[in-house]
């Protein structure tokens, strides 16, 4: 149990730092969908997602040595963030201010692919983790 305490505290950090980095920037990195701006912003958010959560995950991995640790990284910290982006969502007028309607669907469409990578990030690593093990066990 204890395992699993210390995976959903991060991800509890990890939703925290993305709520906080959209409270304070999302009305300069979010645009409407209608816009050309849309597609360049989110794809960038991505890319820095991507890179952001290898380095979480890189780091994570130093702290938990266990059987399939990134595994359980990204099911845990992908169901606390859901959870609670849920209320984030709900409350998105206390939580997101500045955001206007349309800048709640582009930050909403971010986050669908963001969990998604999420999942595919720690799996990815567990996967090479599990190559590398068995290539230095022949």
């Amino acid at each position: 149990m204890k395992g699993y305490l210390f995976t959903a505290m991060w991800g509890v950090l990890v939703w925290l730092f993305a709520t906080l980095f959209f409270r304070f920037f999302g009305e300069r990195v979010l645009f409407s969908p209608v816009t050309d701006e849309f597609v360049i912003s989110i794809f960038l958010l991505l890319v820095g997602t991507s890179i952001l959560l290898c380095g979480v995950t890189y780091v994570y991995l130093l702290f938990d040595k266990a059987n399939n640790a990134p595994l359980k990284f990204g099911v845990i910290g992908t169901i606390i963030g859901l959870a609670l982006d849920t209320f984030t969502l709900s409350n998105h007028d206390m939580v997101f201010p500045t955001l206007d309607d349309s800048q709640m669907i582009a930050f909403t469409v971010w986050m669908s692919f963001a969990y998604a990578l999420y999942l595919v990030i720690p799996l990815l690593f567990n996967l090479n983790l599990f190559i590398h093990s068995e290539s230095l066990g022949k």
